[in-house]
């Protein structure tokens, strides 16, 4: 496993995407490097490490979050302009090799992508995503799911002893 720079991101409710209130988003650089085939090299990592449930595609462009589930991305070709925490929140380019954790509530939305651009999702073992765009209408029912999320057993990529377990765990 190479090794990764690791970066955490606090991310606070916008009034429209509630983001995490106690959770940062957690960038792993780097995660993976020299595989021929990265996206099958991400899903056997992911399920491994306890996140299964996968698909491989790209990034909606639109804002949009999961209140029922954290996230993992692995971006597994191409590079991409991500915007995480909604309008007001960060934008970070993602490139190959790197993983994404992205807490429940947080918002994500692709501002831009190379042609070649594809990730792997996954889920921590258990939990299924819904999908809210920041309506009114979703807040309340939202709020309380991202409040009764578990956290995951292990680090997508490091397993129980990675960077994920121990900055969530702080918390």
């Amino acid at each position: 496993m190479p090794a990764t720079r690791t970066e955490a991101v606090v991310l606070r409710d916008d009034g429209a995407i509630p983001n995490n209130p106690d959770l940062p988003l957690i960038v792993q650089r780097g995660a993976l490097a020299g595989e021929t085939d990265m996206a099958t090299a991400f899903e056997r990592l992911f399920e491994r490490n306890g996140w299964g449930g996968g698909w491989r595609a790209s990034i909606y462009t639109h804002h949009h979050y999961h209140s029922t589930a954290h996230e993992a991305l692995g971006i597994a070709a191409g590079h991409a302009t991500v915007q995480f925490g909604g309008e007001p929140g960060v934008v970070l380019e993602v490139r190959a090799g790197d993983v994404v954790v992205i807490p429940a509530g947080v918002g994500h939305k692709n501002l831009g992508a190379s042609g070649d651009f594809l990730v792997v999702g996954a889920y921590p073992r258990g939990q299924q995503p819904d999908m809210n765009t920041g309506r009114a209408e979703e807040r309340a029912r939202a709020l309380e799911n991202i409040r009764r999320v578990p956290l995951p057993a292990m680090d997508p990529v490091h397993g129980p002893d990675g960077p994920l377990v121990r900055e969530w765990g702080r918390r």
